[in-house]
């Protein structure tokens, strides 16, 4: 290991906090209809638990209104009962084609529950990165200890580590405040 790999390292492993985040983030409701929202549906389809995406076309033909419709209409069923079955708490209703999901308006309790659910997801991916800081500083003073650092690289190091850290804790801040004005949007 060296300078420079550590760099690309703490750089990747603060990336991929921030990615996981945002998709954590699009799961979560707001007063709008997303189909990310029933991205994380399983299906079971002929005895094997499927994603819903990849049995279903997904659309918004409306801003507060999912459609699924199956590619096989055999499915609808079991899509059904998976959706009813999930945490969203929304009923589906089946006209025999497709399923039409409508999001009810969100109350103003359940606002500040899925805000406080976008802070603690964040602060989850703050802590990650966090993580990554220190054994990423760890590989930086064993270098320094093996002598192939000298004291400022050591200290430089850090330092860059820090400030990447930074960095990428404004993006998720910036996620965060983004999700949180979406949630409290009336």
């Amino acid at each position: 290991m060296d300078y420079k790999t550590i760099m690309q390292e703490s750089r990747e492993k603060m990336d991929k906090a921030v990615h996981h985040v945002a998709d954590q983030l699009k799961t979560i409701r707001t007063s709008r209809a997303s189909p990310a929202l029933v991205d994380n549906i399983r299906v079971d389809y002929y005895g094997t638990m499927s994603p819903l995406s990849q049995i279903a076309q997904i659309s918004i033909p409306e801003p507060r209104q999912i459609m699924i419709k199956p590619f096989d209409m055999s499915a609808l069923k079991e899509i059904e009962k998976a959706i009813q079955k999930s945490d969203l708490g929304i009923q589906p209703h089946s006209d025999g084609k497709v399923l039409r999901l409508t999001m009810p308006p969100l109350s103003g309790d359940q606002r500040k529950k899925y805000a406080a659910r976008v802070k603690e997801l964040c602060e989850e991916a703050r802590i990650a990165m966090r993580n990554a800081r220190r054994d990423q500083n760890k590989h930086a003073d064993q270098l320094h200890k093996d002598s192939k650092l000298t004291e400022d690289e050591n200290k430089q190091l850090h330092d860059e580590i820090q400030k990447l850290l930074k960095e990428y804790e404004d993006k998720v801040s910036t996620l965060q405040e983004k999700k949180t004005a979406e949630v409290m949007e009336v």
